[in-house]
């Protein structure tokens, strides 16, 4: 019998925990005008909600996973989506694949905070893109929508991994002067990133645009380098 998305919420709420609750709304930002507010937390843990993903994935519906991605519980959200990512790492063909691929495409708005995104985004929409048109990740930098931006920015940590570099910086270029700091700590991590496969493709990139360049992007893009170099870049003496 497939698994609902009642018996995924309830297996959730066995392992909540009250005093978790205000924490996690804490530290996701909740309040007014915080980019998490009104997101509600059951007081999960990850690896928790990492069992739960484990026991019940392979017989959660995607309708399961559908409501599941409405819930206004981000717990419930967030095991959701790694079961997404199970469903597409374990799929056994390209048909597979596919659907699991559109399934989260078509269901992104419930993809609405950053571990979600983070935790996603590079495993699916990543490697369905790696030979295909990437034009759809480019046009999600240019939405409104935060969680969009984010979700274009980290699917293209798949590409770097592969050693793709131009995607990323093509994104980055075009949103150093968007106003989120999610937005400026994503795209200085996965310029952090190449910097790791190759620097000089990075501080390449630094020296044409660390000027204007948010100093929280910066930051986290030469986080890794020796300190005299991230010294000279901080003081603007490159």
């Amino acid at each position: 019998m497939p698994t609902t998305s009642q018996d995924i919420l309830a297996a959730l709420q066995l392992l909540a925990q009250a005093e978790k609750r205000a924490i996690l709304a804490s530290f996701f930002k909740t309040g007014p005008g915080e980019y998490g507010e009104g997101d509600q937390f059951l007081g999960v843990s990850v690896p928790d909600q990492r069992k739960v993903v484990q026991a019940h994935w392979r017989d959660a519906s995607p309708e399961a996973l559908a409501q599941l991605l409405l819930s206004p519980w981000h717990e419930a959200r967030h095991t959701a989506a790694l079961m997404l990512v199970k469903h597409f790492e374990m799929a056994k063909n390209e048909e597979a694949r596919s659907f699991w691929a559109e399934f989260y495409w078509n269901h992104r708005a419930g993809i609405n905070n950053w571990d979600l995104v983070d935790n996603t985004a590079h495993k699916i929409l990543g490697p369905w893109y790696m030979d295909k048109d990437r034009s759809p990740l480019h046009r999600m930098t240019a939405s409104a929508d935060l969680w969009e931006v984010r979700i274009g920015v980290l699917s293209t940590f798949h590409f770097i991994r592969q050693g793709q570099f131009e995607d990323t910086l093509q994104m980055v270029e075009r949103l150093l002067g968007h106003p989120h700091d999610l937005i400026h700590k994503a795209c200085g991590w996965m310029l952090r990133e190449i910097g790791k496969r190759n620097q000089k493709i990075l501080e390449q990139f630094l020296k044409l645009h660390y000027l204007n360049m948010p100093r929280t992007m910066l930051r986290y893009a030469i986080e890794k380098f020796e300190e005299g170099a991230r010294q000279d870049f901080l003081r603007g003496s490159v």
